[in-house]
């Protein structure tokens, strides 16, 4: 048996050796010199090797599902199109019990989420498929509230969105949109309640910073992009009378799939938050999400059960005997758990547990190297001190201020983990551990688009993968993420 350590550099694709690619216009000599002493593969990360349509982009998600589960597990994305396509939804329990209780009780039906194509945590044809599918069921009240992208797609692309949903809903005179508000604010996850106080103000209060009328929301949208005001930080805008925000014993529909980012805005209005001094009640209704946010979530109704994923790597290891110790900063903490564990909230025995703060920063362009440097002196500590039988450790850099499109600000974030990679890599070698350095998808491989605007979103080129140990390295080929819970387990000689 040989220990074995799996570093995840989040967002670090093998893209073109162009100028676009902030990971070859960065200074990194430790990673460029791993390919002429170490086995080096390449690793589908996108569409069908991880679940997702044909030419779907990754995400950290299902990067970090597929890197656990060692096989392909087909995901919420295809999952729900499939059912709306199908018009499958009236079959569905807490769907038909969500139509009944508006038409019992002449209640308006509230849908809010991400609008994008994006199809990291939502996707636009889902949200014009249930407004379909609740004009069917004889509703004569449906109300929008949209959380606008500019993260997983053009940071300019969500006036177009609006766009298509406004001409969508033009053939239905009881639907209307009554708000809209960037994703910073209603879907942050690193507990900054003071972004999700502003998303809540306006789906309850009304409480905007621009109240403008249908007729005129795109050209407002514009021209808050004429002041740098893109859709990720779009301003609270109320489109209608706020008689129309969510109310007590209203029913509520929030269709994001992806679960980590709706969860605060959800534990929020069903449950209420209480944090250093700033408390927002709940407001009680009749709620439903289209999967499962949270495990303690489970008053709340959801539309798309979860799929057991079972004898995950995590699972395996525990199986065996063997000890494991997964490690990230908070915004990569869920990832290297809840979803490398394929889902399951509580650690395996012999799992531990360490997540370092991410920096409280408006935005990670200001500050590149995140928590990367204090991550790297506690994963050293932590090997040569516990020397974990596994190790599973997510360096966020690359992702998260690829995601911001900032290019000067990516390469520090590059630089920085090759820095740290290499020493965390270093003590690895020093304790013989067998390395796998990997990503879960791409990102900060491609910053500028054809046009020369910032790209912000995820890439669908493969992903590096490369087999490190101080000697015998591993042989690895070609493939998937999903390979390599199969390399894992030989080094640890599990099944």
């Amino acid at each position: 048996m040989r220990k074995t350590a799996l570093i995840i550099l989040d967002g670090w694709g093998a893209g073109n050796q162009s100028d676009e690619n902030a990971i070859h216009q960065a200074k990194t000599p430790f990673t460029d010199s791993l390919s002429s002493r170490y086995p080096l593969a390449h690793l589908h990360a996108s569409g069908h090797a991880v679940g997702l349509p044909d030419g779907q982009m990754g995400n950290s998600e299902v990067g970090h599902m597929h890197l656990g589960a060692g096989k392909v597990v087909w995901q919420d994305l295809p999952r729900i199109s499939q059912a709306i396509e199908k018009k499958e939804l009236s079959s569905i329990p807490s769907w038909i019990d969500l139509m009944d209780f508006c038409l019992r009780h002449k209640k308006p039906l509230h849908l809010m989420g991400l609008l994008s194509d994006g199809g990291v945590h939502a996707h636009i044809d889902h949200v014009l498929g249930l407004v379909d599918a609740a004009v069917v069921a004889g509703l004569d009240d449906i109300r929008l509230h949209v959380f606008t992208d500019g993260r997983d797609t053009d940071p300019q692309g969500g006036v177009d969105y609006i766009g298509k949903l406004l001409h969508h809903i033009e053939q239905h005179a009881q639907v209307r949109l009554v708000s809209v508000i960037g994703r910073y604010y209603a879907m942050d996850r690193d507990q900054r309640w003071e972004r999700t106080k502003k998303a809540y103000d306006l789906l309850l209060h009304g409480q905007a910073d621009h109240q403008i009328a249908i007729e005129n929301m795109e050209e407002h949208i514009k021209s808050l992009y004429a002041k740098g005001i893109t859709d990720e930080f779009l301003e609270a805008t109320l489109c209608d009378d706020k008689a129309l925000c969510i109310a007590e014993g209203d029913a509520v529909l929030c269709w994001n799939f992806r679960t980590d980012r709706c969860r605060q805005i959800t534990q929020t209005l069903c449950y209420g938050i209480a944090d250093e001094g700033l408390v927002l009640e709940s407001i009680d209704t009749n709620y439903v999400t289209m999967t499962r946010y949270d495990v303690s979530f489970d008053t709340i109704p959801v539309l798309f059960a979860k799929e057991n994923i079972e004898n995950t790597l995590g699972e395996a290891i525990a199986s065996a005997g063997l000890t494991q110790l997964r490690m990230a900063e908070t915004e990569k903490y869920p990832h290297v758990t809840y979803f490398f564990n394929g889902g399951r909230e509580t650690p395996f025995d012999g799992e531990e547990r360490c997540v370092i703060p991410s920096p409280k920063v408006a935005t990670y362009d200001l500050q590149p190297e995140m928590s990367a440097y204090d991550l790297t002196a506690e994963a050293k500590r932590r090997i040569k001190e516990d020397k974990p039988d596994f190790l599973c450790l997510n360096f966020a850099n690359p992702d998260m201020v690829g995601h911001t499109g900032d290019f000067a600000a990516v390469i520090k974030a590059v630089q920085t983990v090759d820095v740290c990679a290499q020493d965390v890599i270093e003590t690895l070698l020093e304790e013989d551990y067998q390395i796998f350095l990997t990503a879960d998808h791409g990102n900060a491989d491609f910053m500028v688009n054809e046009d020369g605007s910032p790209n912000t979103a995820h890439t669908t080129n493969l992903v590096p993968v490369w087999s490190i140990a101080r000697s015998n390295p591993l042989s690895i080929h070609d493939g998937s993420l999903c390979d390599i819970a199969t390399w894992v387990k030989a080094c640890l000689e599990i099944s």
